[in-house]
C-alpha cells in the first residue's frame, strides 16, 4: 500500500476514534471475555484441526492477513471501517506497515479467488489472517483445516471449529435500535427508507431491519419502514437504483446495510435525511446525516492479534456491543429535532444496563405471526442466526 495513502487513513481512523484512546481499547478488551455467542457448530463437526501453535509468537515475527472485499480507500463504507480496526491494531500493537498484508477487491462470491487470497498471505508469512466479508466463510473454514498452525478469524457468519477458527461479530442491533428512536423523531411523512444487502434468509441484515423499525416504533408507531433489497454485498449501481426507489416513495428518512454513499448522497440531494452505517458517514452528507451506525473494529482486532501474541487464543467467537465500545451511534447532528438526544439517551442507558436487550417480549411480524415470550428477550443464537421475519412495520418493495 502507498505509505502517503497510508498515512492519511491512519490520520483518519484519530479523527473517527479520537474519543477511545488506543490503550483504553486495548485494555478494555482484555478485560472483557468475549460472549461466545456461536456453538462452534457447522463446519467444525468434522474438524480435525490440533493448533500446533500455542506458544506465542513474538511481535517482531507477527503477520496479520486481512481479506477485504473491496478497496477502503474509497472510503466511508464497510471495508472503509473493517480496515481503520485493522489500523487501530497496528497502532495498538506497535507492528510496522510491512507486517500488515492486505488482499483487496476479493470477491466473496468466488471462492476459488478467495482461496488465492488466504493463500497469498499464507505464503507471505501471516500467522492470523481477518476474512472480513461474509462469502469468505466456507472457504476460510477449509483453509484453517489445512493450515493449523495459522489463526483465521471471519467476519461475521456462523461457522468455526473452537481452536485455529473463530467467528466474530457484534451486536450491531443495538445501535440500530437508537438510529431507530432518530428515524422516528425526525420523520414528517412517516415513510423511512432502508437500502438492504441481502432478504430475510439473511439474519444478519433482517435483524439490523427489524432492530431499526422497533426503535422507530418505540417513539412513532404510526411510521412505516420500507425495504428495498440489492441481493449484494456491495453493488454500487444497485445501491443507488434502491435508494432512489424508496426516495421517489416519499421516505423523508433513509438508512442502509450496504457498502457505498448513494443513500447518503442521494438524500442530500433531495433534501431530505440519512442515517449512515459502518462509518461516520456526516463528512459525505453533513446535511443529511441525522446520524450513523458504527463499528470500532479495532477493539476485537487489537484482542484477536494480542491473544497470539500471548499464546492465549482460544479459539472463542467473539461478539461484543456497546458495552465492548465494539459498536456506537454518532453525535446526533445539531439539526435533529427538538426531543432527539433526550429520547436516544434514555433509551442507550437502558441498552447498556440490560433492561432494554431491543428483541424484547411478544414481538409481532408483518405476517400476523408472533415471536418470543413475555418477560424474555430472544438469545444470540436466534438473534444472529435465526431472524428470518420482519417487523409489523416493515414491507418489502419489490
Amino acid at each position: 500500500m502507498n505509505k502517503k495513502v497510508y498515512c492519511k487513513r491512519t490520520k483518519a481512523f484519530y479523527r473517527i476514534f479520537a474519543a477511545a484512546a488506543c490503550s483504553l481499547l486495548l485494555v478494555g478488551c482484555q478485560a472483557q471475555k468475549p460472549d461466545d455467542y456461536a456453538t462452534n457448530q457447522g463446519y467444525s463437526d468434522n474438524s480435525t484441526v490440533s493448533v500446533q501453535n500455542t506458544t506465542g509468537i513474538t511481535k517482531e515475527n507477527i503477520k496479520v492477513g486481512v481479506i477485504h472485499l473491496s478497496d477502503p480507500a474509497e472510503g466511508s463504507g464497510y471495508t472503509y471501517t473493517h480496515d481503520l480496526g485493522i489500523q487501530g491494531m497496528q497502532q495498538n500493537l506497535g507492528l510496522s506497515d510491512d507486517q500488515i498484508i492486505r488482499k483487496i477487491n476479493v470477491d466473496d462470491s468466488d471462492a476459488q479467488k478467495t482461496r488465492t487470497a488466504i493463500q497469498e498471505c499464507i505464503d507471505a508469512g501471516c500467522n492470523i489472517i481477518f476474512s472480513t466479508s461474509w462469502g469468505y466463510m466456507q472457504t476460510t473454514a477449509e483453509m484453517a483445516e489445512q493450515y493449523p498452525s495459522v489463526y483465521f478469524s471471519h467476519g461475521t457468519g456462523y461457522l468455526s471449529n473452537g481452536k485455529n477458527f473463530n467467528n466474530y461479530f457484534g451486536k450491531i442491533y443495538q445501535p440500530r435500535y437508537l438510529s431507530g428512536i432518530v428515524a422516528g423523531v425526525n420523520t414528517k411523512t412517516n415513510k423511512i427508507g432502508y437500502v438492504a444487502a441481502m432478504d430475510s434468509s439473511n439474519s444478519e441484515v433482517t435483524g439490523g431491519i427489524d432492530a431499526f423499525a422497533l426503535g422507530v416504533y418505540s417513539v412513532n408507531p404510526d411510521a412505516q419502514i420500507y425495504v428495498k433489497v440489492t441481493n449484494s454485498w456491495y453493488s454500487p449501481e444497485a445501491e443507488k437504483a434502491a435508494a432512489a426507489t424508496l426516495l421517489d416513495m416519499n421516505c423523508d428518512v433513509i438508512t442502509q446495510h450496504c457498502d457505498t454513499l448513494y443513500p447518503q448522497t442521494l438524500a442530500q440531494e433531495r433534501g431530505v435525511y440519512s442515517i449512515g452505517y459502518n462509518s461516520d458517514m456526516s463528512k459525505n452528507a453533513p446535511d443529511a446525516c441525522l446520524c450513523s451506525v458504527i463499528w470500532n473494529w479495532s477493539a476485537y482486532y487489537t484482542s484477536a492479534v494480542q491473544s497470539v501474541l500471548d499464546g492465549t487464543w482460544d479459539g472463542s467467537n467473539y461478539y461484543g456491543g456497546m458495552n465492548e465500545n465494539l459498536v456506537s451511534i454518532t453525535e446526533l447532528a445539531d439539526f435533529c429535532a427538538t426531543g432527539t438526544k433526550q429520547k436516544v439517551d434514555e433509551a442507550k442507558q437502558q441498552i447498556l444496563s440490560g433492561k432494554n436487550g431491543v428483541f424484547d417480549g411478544v414481538i409481532e411480524t408483518n405476517t400476523g405471526e408472533t415471536v418470543g415470550e413475555q418477560g424474555k428477550t430472544l438469545d444470540a443464537a436466534t438473534i444472529t442466526g435465526k431472524i428470518n421475519w420482519y417487523f409489523k412495520t416493515v414491507h418489502v418493495v419489490e
